[in-house]
């Protein structure tokens, strides 16, 4: 028997999880997110075009991944309830239908999920993911910012896997698929010889 209660919570994180915030950042400049950089409405992009509009898409992006979780995860449920919850509104993020079902990549978001359910893991993530990226950075290494965010996920899994066990391990490691699959095309760029130019 379905569950409706559930359901209407998957489909209110899915709608969260919608909100183009880098689009919203973007309001009042004059310049469509999708007509610069990469085309792409998320937080690296914006970053390309202003510092302070790219920490407002952030912060959104990441309560996206957030919210749900803390609104509708209670003890009633088991984890795997918590992680759909969190990739409804991944799955918001990368084909908000305000966007014609064509959004971001999902990384702010999936961080804001994973900084629901495992704080302190996700704060060890963090100091991972901050050396890797202003290095790669420095050295100018190509898509850095694809690079960092992806192996940050499999160093979350990995850390998940070591502390938590297997049932939790899973849905890192199904959501880390997700993320890389929703990155080919920049990985074929990391492929590519050379650096940023």
């Amino acid at each position: 028997m379905l569950d409706t209660q559930l359901i209407l919570k998957l489909v209110a994180s899915f709608a969260i999880g919608s909100i183009p915030f880098a689009v919203v950042a973007m309001w009042g400049s004059g310049t469509s997110i999708r007509n610069i950089g990469s085309g792409n409405p998320g937080f690296n992009n914006v970053l390309r075009f202003d510092k302070r509009r790219a920490l407002v898409a952030l912060i959104g992006d990441l309560a996206k991944g957030f919210v749900p979780i803390w609104l509708f995860y209670g003890p009633e449920y088991y984890i795997n309830i918590a992680w759909l919850f969190g990739m409804g509104a991944v799955f918001g993020h990368c084909y908000s239908p305000w966007l014609r079902f064509q959004g971001g990549k999902g990384v702010a978001t999936s961080a804001g999920a994973m900084l629901a359910m495992y704080p302190g893991v996700a704060a060890l993530s963090l100091a991972f993911f901050v050396p890797v990226r202003v290095l790669g950075g420095r050295f100018k290494i190509k898509e850095i910012g694809a690079w960092a965010s992806l192996l940050t996920w499999v160093f979350f899994t990995v850390v998940i896997h070591l502390l938590s066990g297997m049932p939790h391990t899973k849905y890192a490691a199904l959501m880390t698929v997700f993320l890389i699959w929703r990155h080919k095309s920049n990985i074929g760029r990391m492929l590519e010889r050379g650096t940023e130019s």
